[in-house]
């Protein structure tokens, strides 16, 4: 920034500073800025601004010695669309304080492009900062989805379990039944018995990835029993109305083993003595 520039921001410093202060409070409508104390909230803007002040003597446009404060911010959940309303605040408030005290000023066109390339670049430090955290963190839950997502155990010749646990979406569907068929396939099963005894809630949805799976097992030329139907589980179905008819249920891991042991001419058999 312009030397002269920086010298006139600074020499109202103050005045941009408690100006700011007393109208950014009137964003704060964010649900995660409501459960924060007043004075850690008042604390945080302060240093923010004065952070912000900080970066007017660069003079090469890196704004660097922002991003751990940016990445504090992050942290505390602190919403990017609040910090970008604040800044806009804070360049409105800069450009009206400096058009009344620098009327003298012999280029107040070059004042004012200053001040909007400053902020600019403060903007897209922050809208990086933030969406490289977020690329972050849904690259986590990716990678927190394939470990979730359920293997296929064998457990005799031709008998293998999937056992569920979590809730299931349609991106975890998908995990499910890629594992699914490529288990199926690699362990020769004849029988799949899909555990939905961890599965906190079974819906529409729910029910509906269970079925996909189901016939995407038949058509690979194996079947499916669905084990672990709890009595709640088993109202919610009913109520919703859901067809599961199209392949056993059983309401424990023991009994679906044994009916998948029937399925394949096998049976369990008590040794005398």
């Amino acid at each position: 920034m312009n030397a002269n520039i920086s010298h006139i921001i600074f020499k109202h410093k103050e005045s941009i500073i408690d100006q700011w202060l007393e109208e950014i409070p009137k964003f704060r409508t964010e649900d995660s800025l409501q459960n924060i104390t007043d004075a850690m909230y008042e604390n945080t803007n302060r240093e923010f601004v004065d952070k912000l002040l900080s970066t007017v003597k660069n003079q090469t446009n890196d704004h660097a010695d922002l991003v751990p404060f940016t990445e504090r911010l992050i942290q505390l959940g602190w919403p990017l669309n609040y910090i970008t309303r604040g800044l806009q605040e804070f360049r409105k408030i800069t450009v009206a304080t400096l058009s009344k005290s620098e009327t003298d000023y012999n280029d107040s066109i070059e004042l004012l492009q200053e001040i909007e390339n400053w902020i600019d670049e403060i903007v897209n430090l922050l809208v990086n900062e933030y969406s490289g955290s977020w690329e972050n963190t849904v690259f986590l839950q990716k990678m927190a989805l394939k470990e979730l997502s359920a293997p296929l155990i064998p457990v005799v010749d031709k008998i293998s379990v999937m056992p569920l646990i979590g809730t299931i979406d349609t991106e975890r569907a998908k995990h499910i039944m890629e594992n699914l068929l490529t288990g199926v396939i690699e362990h020769r099963a004849e029988v799949v018995l899909i555990d939905i005894t961890g599965v906190p809630v079974v819906d529409t949805m729910v029910a509906h990835h269970i079925i996909q799976a189901s016939e995407a097992v038949r058509l690979v030329g194996a079947k499916c029993i669905l084990v672990g139907i709890r009595p709640e589980i088993a109202q919610t179905i009913v109520n919703l109305g859901i067809n599961l008819n199209k392949f056993p249920t059983k309401s424990t891991l023991k009994k679906g083993i044994e009916t998948a042991l029937e399925m394949t001419k096998r049976q369990i058999v008590e040794m005398e003595g």
